[in-house]
């Protein structure tokens, strides 16, 4: 139970991770061929319209990656009071976020842009609170 107090906002930021990028990897695995098309149409006009497909496998991959590595960290930092799987997950959902945020700017949809900053300001805080 000391485990659980002491590391709260770890526990909690990686139960948000583990949230929002498996629910991510089920909801574009579950509509392959629709994600294609809504995403093609949102990319209209940037050079990546002819990569989509390639694009979504690289983002389901790195949302399932991710979902481990957090799944990892709840059990690693619960077991052995160690850090370092909870900082690589945060890392990875930064990294996957930034990707995402150039997605929607090359779209220049702001809007969405802005939403990631949300999501990316939770897993910024991880990264700090796992690297001290």
């Amino acid at each position: 139970m000391d485990t659980l107090i002491s590391y709260a906002a770890e526990l909690l930021i990686l139960l948000f991770i583990l949230l929002t990028f498996a629910f991510s990897a089920v909801e574009k695995m579950l509509d392959v061929k629709g994600q294609v098309v809504w995403l093609k149409e949102h990319m209209k006009g940037t050079f990546l319209v002819p990569i989509m497909p390639l694009l979504l496998g690289v983002l389901i991959v790195l949302d399932i990656v991710v979902s481990i590595l957090s799944i990892l960290a709840v059990y690693y930092l619960l077991q052995f009071q160690e850090k370092t799987m909870g900082l690589y997950s945060c890392i990875l959902a930064a990294i996957t976020l930034l990707l995402l945020l150039f997605g929607q700017r090359m779209a220049k949809d702001f809007q969405g842009a802005f939403t990631i900053v949300g999501y990316f300001m939770v897993v910024l805080f991880g990264v700090w609170l796992f690297s001290n």
